[in-house]
C-alpha cells in the first residue's frame, strides 16, 4: 500500500510539472491527456489519504501525499490553457466551457481547493490526525464543489 502511495504522489508531482513546463511543446490533446491523467493521480492521492485516515495511520506517514496534492493544487489553473476546452477539442474533454468563460471564478475555486489541501498539510505535518479528519472533508468538498461548477 505504501508503494502504491509513494508511486501516485511522485507521478503527481511529476505530471503536474512537467505539464506547466513543457506546454508550448504539447498538443492540446497532449495537455489534456496529462491534465485528466494528473486528475486521475490526485484521486489516487486523496483515497490513499483517507484510507491512512480510516486506518488511524500516524499523520506523519502522509506528509509526502499531502504535499504531493498540494503542490498539484497549486498547478490545477496551469492545466487549463486556452484551446484545451471543449470548444477545442468536442467530447475529448469533460472541462465545462466555463472554465474559459468564468477564469476568475475557475481560479478563485481552484485557490480555495489549494488553500484547503494547504491545511491539511500543515496539520498532517503538526501530527494533527483529528485535525487532518476534519480538514480532509473540507479538501473534498472543495474538490466537489469546483467538480460541480466546472465538470461536465
Amino acid at each position: 500500500m505504501k508503494r502504491l502511495i509513494v508511486a501516485g504522489a511522485v507521478a503527481l508531482l511529476c505530471a503536474g510539472g512537467a505539464a506547466g513546463a513543457q506546454e508550448d511543446a504539447m498538443s492540446p490533446a497532449e495537455i489534456v491527456a496529462a491534465r485528466q491523467a494528473s486528475l486521475m493521480m490526485s484521486g489516487v492521492t486523496m483515497a490513499a489519504i483517507k484510507s491512512a485516515l480510516d486506518a488511524g495511520a500516524p499523520a506523519q506517514s502522509m506528509g509526502f501525499s499531502s504535499a504531493a496534492l498540494t503542490r498539484w493544487s497549486r498547478a490545477l489553473p496551469g492545466m487549463f490553457p486556452a484551446g484545451t476546452g471543449p470548444d477545442a477539442l468536442g467530447a475529448a474533454t469533460k472541462a465545462k466551457p466555463e472554465i474559459w468563460t468564468d477564469r476568475v471564478g475557475f481560479e478563485a475555486s481552484a485557490g480555495d481547493y489549494a488553500a484547503a489541501a494547504a491545511r491539511l498539510q500543515d496539520l498532517i505535518a503538526a501530527g494533527d490526525t483529528a485535525g487532518a479528519q476534519a480538514q480532509f472533508m473540507v479538501v473534498r468538498a472543495s474538490c466537489q464543489s469546483c467538480h460541480d461548477a466546472y465538470r461536465s
